[in-house]
Parts: structure tokens; C-alpha cells; sequence
């Protein structure tokens, strides 16, 4: 998935003659806390919901002292390039330019959560196994090859690294709820389990404290 196939079709940018309360009510509208100032098809910069209450919101934007930065993403920049923008910039939209440097609309934040969501399988039934281990031993196809032996799937995975040491925690989404096996197998092939969470796990968890309830009630 690219910049371009993600630009919202419902957000609009700033003018610099948009009034500063016009700018706010768009924000507030579509729950976002930065925007894109363009002159016609020229990206000028980014505004943020603190520096516009920070001026008269009866003024046009173009008449305010401005940092106006421009991050920015191209319009084939990758998902996951966009995502690294925006989590440098702390931004709630992302304006997109082509490579003529044009703007070319924008990408709101809770957009690609709900694409990462529905794409990574997160809305899969299924179970999650969080596995510790390092870099330099790290191997997503022996991990995949262990627990296929288990008649298990990988449906998403993705890795967390460590700023300060060489270990990596390994986050792996199955398409199976009863794990246990799959977990005794990992820790035989010397794989550190650092968490789990399994569907079943929790309707038994949940059962228990139901019956548990229901005891209590009854005494």
C-alpha cells in the first residue's frame, strides 16, 4: 500500500485566507489536530490546533506568525514510510505531494490504523505469541517452519528492537486458539516466551469467573 491509494476523500486542506475558527471547526469535525496550508497547488507547510489558538481565531491563517514546517510523504512512498513521518512529526494528518512537489491531498492518522488493522489480520480470531529473543538469532523461517509443524499459521508478524541492548521481541498473530502445543514446541527449540494471549484463554477466564460468581450467589 502506497501514500497515494491512502489520501482521504473527505478532508479538505487551509487556505491562507481560511479564518482561524474556520480551521478549528474543521479540526474538530474530523478529530484531527493538524493541517495542510496550500496555495493552489503549492504545499506551504503544516499548522497545528495549538498554534491557531494561539493567534485571534477571527484572522485569516495567512496573517499568522507561523513555524510552518512540511513533513511531508510522496505520493509512492510506502505505508510504512508514511507511518515513520508522522510518528517523527507527532502529526494527525500527512499532506502528500508528487514528484513535482504539488500537493496532492492528505492522510489522516486514524485511517491507516484502521488499513493496518484490517490488513495485518488483527481482526482474525486467532491467538498471539510474543517471543523474546536477539538479532543476531533471529530467523522468521525457522520460526514459521516450527510452527507450521504444528498444523499453525502466521498470519501477521511484526518485530520490536531494543534501543538500548541486541534483544528483539517477535510478535506473531495464528490463525489457531489453542496454543499450548505450539508454545511447549517453541520453548523445546529454545525460544523465550515473553506473552501470549488466546481467545480461549480468556473465555476460560471468563467462565471461571462466572462459576466463581454463581458459587458465591449461591452460599
Amino acid at each position: 500500500m502506497i501514500a497515494q491509494e491512502l489520501i482521504s476523500q473527505t478532508v479538505s486542506p487551509l487556505r491562507t485566507s481560511d479564518l482561524g475558527e474556520e480551521a478549528i471547526t474543521i479540526m474538530n469535525i474530523f478529530h484531527v489536530k493538524h493541517l495542510p496550508i496550500v496555495n493552489n497547488e503549492q504545499l506551504l507547510g503544516v499548522i497545528s490546533e495549538e498554534e491557531i489558538l494561539n493567534h485571534d481565531l477571527s484572522e485569516p491563517i495567512g496573517s499568522f506568525k507561523l513555524t510552518m514546517r512540511r513533513p511531508y510523504a510522496k505520493i509512492e512512498d510506502h505505508m510504512f514510510e508514511v507511518m515513520s513521518v508522522m510518528a517523527e512529526n507527532s502529526l494527525t494528518v500527512i499532506p502528500v505531494i508528487d514528484n513535482e512537489n504539488n500537493y496532492k491531498g492528505l492522510i489522516i492518522q486514524d485511517d491507516i490504523i484502521q488499513f493496518y488493522a484490517n490488513s495485518f489480520s488483527f481482526t482474525e480470531s486467532g491467538s498471539i505469541i510474543v517471543l523474546k529473543t536477539t538479532k543476531r538469532s533471529y530467523s522468521l523461517a525457522e520460526i514459521s517452519r516450527i510452527i507450521e509443524m504444528e498444523n499453525a499459521t502466521i498470519l501477521s508478524s511484526f518485530l520490536t528492537k531494543s534501543l538500548d541492548s541486541d534483544e528483539i521481541l517477535v510478535t506473531l498473530k495464528l490463525n489457531v486458539q489453542d496454543i499450548q502445543h505450539i508454545i511447549a514446541t517453541l520453548e523445546r527449540y529454545e525460544y523465550s516466551i515473553k506473552a501470549t494471549f488466546s481467545e480461549v484463554e480468556y473465555f476460560d477466564s471468563m467462565k471461571e469467573r462466572y462459576d466463581s460468581l454463581i458459587h458465591f450467589l449461591n452460599v
